[in-house]
């Protein structure tokens, strides 16, 4: 792992205490996964001009017929019954 440090708004470092304190987790590890889900989020905004750009291919569409076709069998009956 590599370290990084910053300066926040004394606000914001008391919410990071809060929640950390109230989720139960080290401080580093809540803002590891603030962090982690922000520039998941942000490395996702191009993804719609990136589908137009590159559309699937006639391999990739035929895979949509497959998905229409649901379920082949309704397993939750089986599911309770194996249950009791």
């Amino acid at each position: 792992m590599t370290m990084l440090s910053f300066r926040v708004d004394e606000r914001d470092a008391d919410d990071v205490r809060k929640w950390a304190s109230a989720l139960g987790i080290d401080r580093s590890e809540l803002l590891r996964d603030a962090l982690r889900r922000h520039l998941g989020r942000l490395a996702s905004e191009g993804d719609a001009d990136r589908w137009r750009a590159a559309p699937l291919d006639e391999g990739e569409r035929s895979l949509d017929e497959i998905a229409d076709w649901g379920p082949a069998e309704d397993w939750s009956d089986w599911v309770l019954d194996a249950a009791r």
